[in-house]
């Protein structure tokens, strides 16, 4: 018997278990019709009052959030500023003037040409660059957490294989709680069919396991870098 034959006669045990001690078979109608309609209409958790905040209030939160978990924020004013932002952040960092990207179009669209010395290259990495760049479908305020969700035009290595993630954020996608970003998500990509992943990000990678050291990169980026375009102000 192979490995995923093994695995799910485990879980068909475990489950013959719960069902023995509930009485139940799994296909009892009433039970399938409670579950589909819990599926098609989720009931929203309770949410604190700490995000729920005027826009421009939200944001500010935000970035309080993100850079106590020591990411380091930049504020633009228009998308058109990322690539002379991305270029000022590897300078400051003497990094060298490579970095490279997902197929966003979003991303796709910036005006590359204003930072000519930057060599932008498309698509995943198998971990010898040292800078990506994403951008967030989403970030919570109460928390300074960035939502990535995963694809080719936002491939997950980016954000885990670098020393340095640089991620663009609209402010106006910033939302009070994590029940807003679900919902969001579902409304955008359709009510079942979410991205195979969602990465809540935090801060740059950290442990502090080992002596209760603080140790940045040991799971990921050393550095997060987040550009955040506009103050969220056409935000409802």
């Amino acid at each position: 018997m192979g490995e995923k034959e093994t695995r799910l006669s485990a879980r068909d045990v475990v489950l013959g278990k719960v069902r023995r001690g509930l009485r139940v078979t799994g296909a009892e109608p009433a039970r399938q019709a409670a579950v589909a309609d819990r599926l098609a209409h989720p009931h929203r958790g309770l949410v604190p009052a700490r995000g729920q905040l005027a826009p421009a209030a939200r944001v500010e939160l935000f970035v309080m959030m993100a850079e106590r978990a020591q990411a380091s924020v930049a504020r633009l004013a228009s998308a058109a500023e990322v690539p002379a932002a991305v270029a000022d952040y590897l300078r400051q960092h003497n990094l060298p003037a490579a970095i490279r990207r997902g197929g966003d179009q979003r991303l796709a669209g910036l005006p590359w040409g204003t930072a000519p010395q930057l060599a932008v290259s498309v698509g995943p990495t198998e971990g010898s660059d040292l800078v990506g760049l994403s951008h967030a479908e989403g970030a919570v305020a109460e928390t300074g957490t960035l939502v990535l969700t995963s694809g080719p035009d936002n491939p997950t290595t980016l954000n885990f294989l670098v020393e340095h993630t640089i991620v663009v954020l609209d402010a106006e996608d910033i939302a009070g709680d994590y029940e807003t970003v679900w919902a969001r998500l579902a409304d955008r990509h359709g009510h079942g069919v979410l991205p195979r992943t969602v990465n809540l990000v935090t801060g740059p990678s950290r442990t502090a396991d080992i002596e209760q050291i603080l140790i940045l990169g040991a799971h990921g980026a050393k550095r997060l870098h987040i550009l955040l375009v506009g103050d969220g102000t056409v935000s409802a």
